[in-house]
């Protein structure tokens, strides 16, 4: 490569929790640079969280932390062409863009959900996550449904 790697940013920890992943998850969320909306969003989705699944032991920040472990992908599939033919190549995925793909995938999906405030759409989509089900969770089952399927191409790998 010509170039050199960009220089990694420093993410700050959130005040709240002093979490730098809460950030990242607050960065992806936020919208027309409006973060002190996002992290209130955040906050409030975790406090519905906790209301919600106040039987389970695990703190609403630790079932946060699950909701997003369990809708991480391991693989994806990219395409190729060879010979004038596209294959879609399974490949590993590095651990910051797993965790890139999850949040998004989290995001993309609690935004779509129906319900009243952005708040409890989030929550319905951590609860659902934690519980192994929903959009997010839905997306990584797909996708490893798809590299498992498309494996005989794995030689092609570049």
């Amino acid at each position: 490569m010509r170039k050199s790697k960009p220089k990694q940013r420093i993410i700050l920890p959130d005040p709240k929790f002093k979490d730098v992943l809460v950030t990242r998850f607050v960065n992806d969320l936020m919208v027309s640079g409006k973060k002190n909306l996002a992290y209130q969003v955040f906050y409030d989705a975790l406090d519905i969280v906790d209301v919600k699944m106040k039987d389970n032991d695990l703190s609403a920040l630790d079932i946060w932390k699950k909701a997003v472990q369990n809708v991480t992908p391991a693989v994806e599939v990219r395409s190729r062409r060879v010979g004038g033919a596209t294959f879609q190549i399974p490949q590993e995925i590095r651990d910051s863009r797993k965790l890139s793909m999850s949040i998004k995938a989290m995001i993309l999906f609690s935004r779509k959900r129906s319900g009243r405030s952005m708040a409890e759409k989030l929550a319905a989509e951590i609860m659902a996550g934690f519980n192994e089900e929903g959009g997010a969770f839905k997306r990584k089952e797909d996708t490893h449904r798809m590299a498992e399927a498309n494996k005989a191409f794995s030689h092609f790998r570049f």
